[in-house]
C-alpha cells in the first residue's frame, strides 16, 4: 500500500462519495457537510493559510482533513473534517495526513485547535501531539506549532 498525501486544490475534482458513505454509516455527518459547504462556497479552505489535504491509496481517496483560520483565536488554525476510512485506520495514514497539515500550517499559525466528543478521536489526537484543552466550549485539543 503506497499512500500519497497531497493538497486538494479543487474538491469538485475529487470523489468523496465513499468517505461520505462510510462516515454516515458511523453516524458522522461532517464529511457530507464538508462537500456541501465546499459546493455552496461556504467553506472552500481558500483563505490565507487554509488548506484541504487528502490521502490516496492509488486512485482511491481514503482520508481527508483541512485547516481553517480559527476566527475565535488569533494566530490559530482549526482542524476541520478529518476523517479516515475505517479499513485504513491504525496504519499511520491519519498521522501522515496530520503531518502534511502541520507542515503547511507552520509559519502561518502558532497553534491548531479542534473539538471532538469521541474517545477514539481524543486518543488519536493525543498520540499525534495534541494536548487536551478546555479553554473554551469550541476547543478540546490544541497542537502548538
Amino acid at each position: 500500500m503506497a499512500i500519497e498525501v497531497r493538497k486538494i486544490s479543487d474538491l469538485n475534482e475529487v470523489d468523496v462519495s465513499k468517505l461520505i458513505q462510510e462516515s454516515e454509516k458511523e453516524g458522522y455527518r461532517f464529511v457530507s457537510r464538508l462537500a456541501s459547504e465546499y459546493e455552496d462556497g461556504t467553506n472552500r479552505f481558500s483563505e490565507q493559510g487554509e488548506a484541504l489535504f487528502g490521502a490516496w491509496d492509488g486512485e482511491e481517496l481514503v482520508a481527508i482533513g483541512g485547516l481553517n483560520r480559527n476566527s475565535k483565536s488569533q494566530g490559530a488554525a482549526r482542524l476541520q473534517r478529518a476523517y479516515t476510512l475505517p479499513s485504513y485506520r491504525r496504519k499511520g495514514i491519519g498521522s501522515e495526513l496530520f503531518n502534511a497539515l502541520f507542515v503547511h500550517a507552520k509559519g502561518e499559525f502558532n497553534e491548531i485547535t479542534t473539538k471532538t466528543e469521541s474517545s477514539k478521536a481524543d486518543a488519536f489526537y493525543r498520540a499525534n501531539g495534541f494536548q487536551f484543552d478546555e479553554r473554551s466550549p469550541d476547543i478540546t485539543h490544541v497542537y502548538s506549532l
